[in-house]
């Protein structure tokens, strides 16, 4: 195919899995907003239903299956949270059905409907592989789990055809939980999903912001396979007998004894803050216990007669309130599962008065709003899903009163209780989000080439100054109008297969499902670069190894993919000729703070699943010159003594440093210095002394003792005198901090200025063109011009292009600015 034929088949193809129903042959007792909504998660076969509390969630997917059933046969399957199950048998009733509950694989029968727990499936019990379709019911409870189990639990059913996800909250504040349910459900692998969409703090691990320009594609590709539903009448029906009742939130703020303590480094804390750490929060709801449990005594003795779930976070809690309130029943995590889900059951069925649980047990499925409309939250936490969850245990439509929600919080947790209430507001700014879009839409398929914005083409546009050539094309488009043999050097970071995408066009490289989608547009590309560039030059390709997680590969742990091989065969399968790496070292501590791959904890329990920090790699790739005897380059590459002394290639060309009479600093000598000092001096102490090993450790065991090793980034990073391995490149010296000082959105991966800088000092003569075909901000163009070289760059994105011009301009005029000297000259 010729590359617009390539491009065209980029355009996401519809992804149903399912087969057409009528309405005709759904269930006349469900509601017409959920015949709709089973019409089309059976039509698209692996479907995600976000339907609010009390729209009918359990109907829809019995329904479901039951169609399954009707046209495909075999066995269904239910997963759902303890103390559901009843109610799903009453539901099925209801319809006509009979659903049967099972923990064991040789529990099973013949064809038909079935429920099961979650926690038959995650300790392996009841396989899956059994069932033809399986729903997932409120499926946020496997957060509960822990994100390890989380993230393996939705890989188990890859071999399931039929998939569903039913659950009323997924959190607006973790992306990572839509984006497993993806995963989950075939859409899309996680991991090309949150790179896709998301760009990562590298200071924080799983914290995820969409790219302003992927949050439009983003929505209408969730709303392309899950349906966000928080009333009939968003898919243009009735809301009558859908109306929530009014919620009543009462704060109970009690306050506690300050309580002064020393601080590791020294310092004293006079004040209680629970939102400086998990630790602060447990201390301080240790200390407050008694305060709390006789706020929640008041409110309960000020109305004897109703109801009251009482949720808690710790065990010590719940001890507390049993002491406190002996009538009260419990529900705990050790409790056996079938006394745990008849206290559930009972406590739904007004049996008893009083019920105390944790959200994370019983905040999920439990439809507990028919005896019961008021609840006490002995405490407040971080975790807004948990928590928003067990609100609609009782606050939900057919609730017949008011709610009434008690928080009880102390004064040292006012920051806690913002940041719940910021997620809250956060979490119903999605809700309005995805109503607007199904209120537009519907559940019809939605034209994503066309809702989504994502663009075919470019048009071109070229702007040049007296020392540079900047276009907004597509590179392909681009190179295939360049003249032979015009580049002097072609030096540029490739993007890293799907890693990341750079806009919202299916012409960007990083909009590519694989690593071998990738090289086969790179196939269209790389022939041209080969042809322009000057006979005997260098093709300076800057790549990196990715990182692939143990939850996606299946493998449970992490591997790296081999994207510095891969590149290195391409190159040379299009004619360059291979002829050295660069190594540029990374920080190891950042590196796992985006990634928890080298963590220091799972290195102490088992280090053999540990691997090292990814380096950055320069390949080299050089075209044949014209004469292959001398192999010199047409145009050489050649310094002047002056420019470039035999010493400083000496230096470069070896890079070993001795000195006599010195020694590496003791670790009472370094702590002097701050901590942005420390470094440079130990890497200095290295380079100038025979490298020690023990005592490099010695010296970070000691730093350690002291507090004054960080743990956000490597202080004491070795050095190397190798010339091919640049140790000393800084990370943060990236056009991304203009763009920062300007306002202007960053680069997603911007490429380093002291990688720039030297590529085109050792491998181009000045005048020649430097060129990059994915210019982004143009660095490498801007640093060639900078250097007295011809800069020339194209970049599809076209905001990147515009601040790219901004630096080409500025270093154009720098470069003619007159000075002192050449007035001389020219007198």
């Amino acid at each position: 195919m010729n590359y617009q034929e390539f491009l065209r088949n980029k355009v996401i193809a519809d992804n149903r899995e399912g087969f057409d129903i009528s309405q005709d042959e759904i269930n006349p007792l469900l509601y017409p907003h959920q015949r709709d909504i089973v019409q089309w998660a059976v039509s698209g076969g692996r479907r995600a239903i976000f339907a609010a509390f009390g729209l009918g969630k359990s109907f829809m997917q019995i329904e479901m299956l039951r169609l399954i059933l009707k046209h495909h046969g075999g066995r269904c399957l239910v997963v759902a949270p303890l103390g559901v199950r009843q109610e799903f048998k009453r539901d099925a009733g209801k319809l006509g059905q009979e659903i049967n509950f099972i923990r064991f694989s040789d529990e099973l029968g013949g064809d038909g409907l079935y429920i099961t727990n979650y926690e038959s499936i995650r300790d392996g019990r009841l396989n899956v592989d059994l069932f033809t379709a399986v729903s997932l019911d409120e499926a946020a409870v496997l957060r509960s789990y822990g994100s390890k189990t989380y993230q393996e639990f939705l890989t188990l059913f890859g071999n399931v055809k039929y998939r569903f996800v039913a659950t009323a909250t997924p959190s607006p504040n973790k992306y990572k939980e839509l984006i497993h349910y993806a995963g989950f459900l075939g859409i899309m692998d996680t991991g090309q999903a949150l790179t896709r969409f998301f760009q990562r703090d590298s200071k924080k691990t799983n914290n995820l912001t969409l790219y302003p320009h992927m949050e439009k594609s983003f929505w209408f590709w969730l709303n392309s396979w899950a349906i966000f539903l928080q009333r009939p009448s968003d898919l243009g029906y009735s809301d009558e007998g859908y109306d929530l009742p009014k919620m009543n939130l009462h704060f109970h703020e009690v306050e506690t004894e300050l309580h002064y303590r020393t601080e590791k480094h020294g310092q004293m804390n006079m004040y209680n803050d629970a939102s400086l750490s998990l630790s602060d929060a447990s201390r301080e709801k240790r200390r407050s216990l008694q305060e709390r449990i006789d706020k929640m005594m008041e409110i309960i003795k000020a109305d004897p007669e109703s109801n009251y779930i009482i949720w808690h976070d710790q065990e010590i809690e719940r001890h507390a309130i049993k002491k406190a309130l002996p009538i009260c029943k419990e529900v705990y995590g050790s409790l056996d599962l079938d006394e745990r889900e008849k206290r559930i059951l009972d406590f739904s069925d007004g049996k008893f008065q009083y019920l105390a649980t944790k959200p994370i047990v019983s905040g999920s499925g439990c439809n507990l709003q028919y005896h019961c409309h008021k609840s006490i939250y002995l405490g407040i936490g971080f975790k807004f899903a948990d928590f928003i969850q067990s609100v609609h245990r009782i606050y939900r439509f057919q609730q017949k009163h008011e709610c009434d929600i008690h928080i009880i919080y102390t004064d040292s947790e006012k920051k806690v209780l913002d940041v719940l209430k910021t997620k809250w507001e956060n979490h119903n700014t999605m809700v309005d989000k995805m109503s607007e879009i199904i209120k537009k839409n519907g559940l019809s398929a939605v034209n994503l080439l066309d809702e989504i914005g994502r663009s075919m083409g470019c048009k071109r546009i070229e702007v040049s100054g007296k020392n540079y050539v900047s276009v907004n094309n597509d590179c392909v488009d681009e190179c295939a109008t360049m003249e032979d043999n015009s580049v002097g050097l072609i030096h540029t970071s490739i993007p890293f297969a799907n890693h990341y995408e750079y806009s919202p066009s299916y012409n960007d490289f990083g909009h590519t499902q694989s690593n071998e989608h990738f090289w086969k547009q790179m196939d269209f590309l790389t022939p041209h670069l080969h042809r322009i560039l000057q006979p005997g030059r260098i093709a300076a390709i800057h790549i990196k190894d990715r990182i692939l997680f143990g939850n996606v590969t299946g493998y449970g742990f992490p591997t790296c993919d081999n994207m510095l091989e891969e590149t290195s065969l391409h190159f040379q399968k299009h004619g360059f000729k291979k002829i050295g790496i660069i190594t540029v070292v990374t920080d190891v501590v950042r590196e796992n703070n985006q990634t928890y791959r080298l963590g220091w904890t799972e290195q102490s329990k088992d280090g053999s699943k540990m691997g090292v920090g990814c380096p950055e790699y320069i390949l080299l790739f050089r075209k044949l010159p014209t004469d292959t005897s001398t192999a010199y380059a047409d145009d050489k590459v050649a310094k002047s003594k002056e420019d470039y002394t035999r010493s400083r290639w000496q230096i470069d060309a070896h890079a070993f440093w001795r000195s006599s009479g010195d020694r590496l600093l003791s670790v009472n000598e370094i702590i002097k210095y701050p901590v942005s000092t420390i470094g440079k001096v130990f890497k200095k102490a290295l380079l100038e002394n025979i490298y020690d090993y023990e005592a490099h450790v010695k010296i970070g065991e000691e730093l350690d003792e002291k507090g004054a090793l960080p743990s956000k980034f490597m202080l004491l990073d070795p050095p190397s005198h190798d010339p091919h391995v640049w140790h000393d490149v800084n990370r943060m010296r990236t056009l991304n901090g203009n763009q920062k000082q300007k306002g202007l959105n960053n680069h997603i991966c911007p490429l380093q200025v002291d990688i720039v800088d030297r590529v085109i000092t050792r491998y181009s003569n000045e005048g020649d063109v430097v060129f990059d075909p994915f210019g982004g901000l143009a660095t490498v163009p801007y640093r060639a011009v900078l250097k007295k070289r011809k800069g020339r760059c194209v970049e599809l994105n076209h905001e990147y292009f515009t601040d790219g011009l901004t630096y080409l301009n500025q270093a154009d005029k720098q470069v003619q600015m007159p000075t002192l000297f050449s007035f001389e000259q020219a007198a």
